[in-house]
């Protein structure tokens, strides 16, 4: 009982006291807190006073100060002095408000007064600056006729090989560089610097932007300038680009214009043709033409290969170097497929004639040789035990009368060709099979 009063009186006397945490510091009883004064209203009014004085939009402002909140009154030149005065006033230490009692001054005087002074300002500016101006005139011009003339000196560019349009873009190439290395300079001495490198970035987003929209043209010009470096064929050639056949009429910029041989005009962007498959059949003066001929089994073929090989002989137009020749193609249920080739010098003889009348010719000797030249069907022959076939006749029989008919070179479409070449203004960038002659 007497250990339970003294724990009572024990826990009664902690609870009256304040307990202090043992790690928080102790502050000294003589320590004074003190903090600066805020600005007065007669100091607020005095400082504004003099910024506005300093600026000559804002001397005749009139400022209002009363605990804090600034009273701006009078006329402004403009809007933008009337924001930088309220800036100007809500900056300065103290103030708590600033009121806008600001009038836009819209007299005339006040308003060209500013003008005026400007352009003043700039003429004097002009004037300082004219013997530099002259001189950055002098090398820009300077630059601008260098240039110019660099640019048309394409003679050595075209001795060395280069075609007419990849001499006209590096001629252009050069006359920008001297350019704008002159401009660059000009700029320099008038310590306008700044100016040129806004112009660079403008034209670089702009010629980004004019690549996405020129794209097909951009793409189809450097074509052109790859198919007049390499020439892969002259005008007058007979090529073939995918399924378009015809003859070279000229390569321009954009496109590579064609013949048909049905007399059209075919226009073909240089983009396609860059990358699509060329076939020129005029860039090798000798062509190799074929076709093919079903005789029967029955026959001896070296009997029908001989007479077919004399009878391709006799067409002059089919050369002797390299000699034509006939190969067994193919063993079908009824005939045994030939196959004969034979070589035309495209410059003297035409290909498509010649290979007409060597087939016209086969045909005719082939029927007075009595060499049978079945249909593609079958047939049942019927033999009495012992009987075999008669060999075909070896010699030639009389043959039928026939007029020998024309292979010499079709110019039809040629002179078609000359005369668009000569009659059309359009910049042709092909050489010419004369030129390289």
């Amino acid at each position: 009982m007497k250990s339970l009063f003294l724990l009572l009186f024990f826990s009664l006397s902690l609870a009256g006291q304040e307990i202090t945490p043992p790690d928080s510091p102790a502050i000294p009883d003589d320590t004074e807190v003190s903090a600066p004064p805020a600005a007065s209203d007669e100091d607020i009014k005095m400082r504004l006073s003099r910024i506005f004085s300093a600026i000559e939009e804002l001397s005749t402002l009139e400022v209002e100060v009363t605990h804090g909140v600034v009273t701006l009154s009078g006329k402004v030149a403009s809007g933008l002095a009337e924001e930088e005065a309220l800036t100007l006033a809500k900056s300065a230490e103290g103030v708590v408000f600033v009121r806008d009692e600001l009038e836009e001054n819209v007299a005339v005087e006040a308003r060209l007064t500013p003008a005026k002074e400007k352009a003043v300002e700039i003429g004097r500016s002009f004037l300082q600056k004219l013997p530099l101006i002259a001189i950055a005139l002098t090398i820009f011009a300077i630059s601008w006729i260098l240039g110019s003339w660099l640019g048309s000196r394409r003679t050595w560019l075209r001795k060395l090989g280069v075609a007419e349009l990849s001499a006209g873009l590096v001629g252009r190439i050069i006359k920008l560089a001297v350019v704008g290395l002159g401009l660059f300079i000009a700029l320099e001495i008038l310590d306008a610097t700044a100016i040129a490198a806004g112009i660079l970035g403008v034209a670089g987003v702009a010629g980004i932007a004019l690549g996405f929209a020129f794209q097909n043209i951009v793409e189809n010009y450097l074509a052109g300038v790859l198919l007049s470096m390499r020439n892969p064929f002259s005008t007058g050639d007979a090529v073939q680009f995918g399924e378009h056949t015809g003859k070279v009429v000229r390569l321009t910029t954009r496109d590579t214009v064609l013949m048909t041989y049905d007399g059209n005009h075919l226009r073909i962007p240089n983009s396609l043709i860059i990358t699509s498959a060329l076939t020129n059949f005029s860039r090798n003066p000798l062509r190799r033409f074929d076709f093919a001929v079903g005789v029967s089994t029955d026959l001896d073929l070296s009997s029908v290969r001989d007479l077919g090989i004399e009878t391709l002989d006799e067409v002059s137009a089919v050369l002797g170097d390299p000699p034509p020749y006939i190969l067994v193609e193919e063993l079908g249920d009824s005939t045994v497929n030939l196959r004969f080739f034979g070589w035309v010098d495209q410059r003297e003889s035409d290909f498509l004639k010649t290979k007409s009348e060597t087939i016209r010719l086969i045909k005719e000797r082939f029927d007075d040789a009595g060499i049978e030249m079945p249909e593609p069907i079958y047939r049942v022959h019927l033999r009495q035990p012992g009987d075999k076939a008669s060999p075909p006749p070896s010699a030639v029989t009389e043959r039928k009368s026939g007029k020998a008919q024309d292979t010499s070179v079709d110019d039809t479409i040629d002179k078609q060709v000359a005369a668009i070449d000569g009659g059309d203004d359009e910049p042709n960038l092909l050489t010419d099979k004369e030129a390289q002659s």
